[in-house]
């Protein structure tokens, strides 16, 4: 069974920056960060295998996806934040034979965090 549990949310202000953390126990192949804000559907920020790495349009080039794996910890760098990042955010992951692109749907996903709040102040 894997077991993921987030933390690093909190309150910032527009351009400022966050980095999430999602400590993880058990065998992945793929992971990736999932948001939530009241009244949208969970959507896929970044993701990252063996493969390489996949970004949201809506992200890309403020925020960065990456894992230590020494640490069995999978990290999200958060920069230049907006009003619109506002979420909760959630870690995902999936074991797969072969699995060599990180996608953003969460169908494709079978184990799930708690998830971190994360409020971006205008």
């Amino acid at each position: 069974q894997v077991n993921l549990v987030e933390s690093g949310g909190g309150s910032v202000q527009a351009g400022g920056s966050l980095r999430l953390s999602c400590a993880v126990s058990g065998d992945t192949t793929t992971m990736a960060w999932f948001r939530q804000s009241q009244g949208k559907d969970r959507e896929g920020v970044a993701a990252i295998n063996n493969g390489g790495t996949n970004y949201a349009d809506s992200v890309k080039g403020r925020f960065t996806i990456s894992k230590d794996t020494t640490k069995n910890t999978l990290y999200l760098q958060m920069n230049n934040l907006k009003a619109e990042d506002t979420a909760m955010y959630v870690c995902a992951a999936r074991s797969w034979p072969n699995d060599w692109y990180p996608g953003l749907t969460v169908s494709e996903y079978t184990y799930w965090g708690q998830g971190t709040e994360v409020t971006v102040s205008s």
